[in-house]
């Protein structure tokens, strides 16, 4: 089995992988902040149809000419016709909102919020719920699974491959945890190959799976189990024809 996923991981794990998946928004930039913030909100879309989000993305990043710039002048750019699915632009206007007090009010960042060590995704979570106006079930919720509802917390997790792996793919940008540290971003996909190559058992798509199959994947390698992401994920891609995530 670790020959066959080192195999699949040198054959997704190229510069090639960008084209077609949500990284490739923070790939477009050069400043930290750009790379963070363009990272970040690129990771809470990505969900549903690839193509269809993608196209989403393209058209929210085209606002301004940098991410930081789009958070920053958000009131002035005309959003209120935009929506993704459960995304409303009310939601996206929220999220460019916290952001905005996050970088340019408090003079953070995200990775400043993301430190904790210990709970880090109810810090992430609760920062975002406390600084929000919207009321329950709406788009802005469902950008920020809450961790105590045993979410897989998929998106999150894959926003820190993205910051943490270094690579032709992920960025590296922040080395504050190891890579042996990451979960797996547990989505349909990786979910499904797991279980076909009998890697998981659990038949939730929880929290608990992903730290099963991140388990799992530390016995092919414990430093950095989570590169096998691109043999399940990309395997998974090539076995499906409506690439939804």
């Amino acid at each position: 089995m670790k020959q066959l996923l080192d195999k699949l991981v040198k054959k997704y794990e190229t510069k090639d992988f960008i084209k077609n998946d949500p990284i490739q928004f923070p790939h477009r930039y050069h400043k930290k902040e750009d790379i963070e913030i363009a990272a970040f909100i690129a990771s809470l879309f990505a969900f549903g149809r690839r193509d269809i989000f993608i196209k989403k993305l393209n058209e929210l990043f085209k606002y301004a000419d940098t991410p930081y710039n789009l958070i920053s002048d958000y009131k002035k750019y005309h959003l209120d016709e935009f929506i993704y699915r459960f995304i409303k632009s009310t939601d996206l206007i929220e999220l460019l909102r916290i952001l905005n007090i996050l970088y340019v009010k408090d003079r953070s960042s995200l990775e400043e919020l993301f430190y904790e060590k210990n709970k880090r995704f109810n810090r992430v979570v609760n920062y975002f719920y406390s600084n929000s106006n919207c009321p329950d079930n709406t788009g802005f919720c469902f950008m920020f699974a809450k961790p105590e509802k045993k979410s897989a917390m998929k998106r999150m997790n894959m926003f820190l491959r993205w910051m943490v792996r270094d690579g032709e793919v992920d960025l590296g940008l922040w080395n504050f945890i190891s890579k042996s540290e990451l979960i797996i971003p547990l989505d349909t996909h990786v979910a499904r190959l797991s279980r076909k190559f009998n890697l998981l058992k659990r038949s939730s798509n929880d929290f608990t799976a992903a730290l099963e199959l991140t388990d799992k994947l530390k016995e092919f390698d414990e430093t950095d189990p989570i590169k096998y992401d691109f043999a399940l994920f990309g395997l998974g891609i090539d076995e499906t024809t409506n690439q939804a995530i």
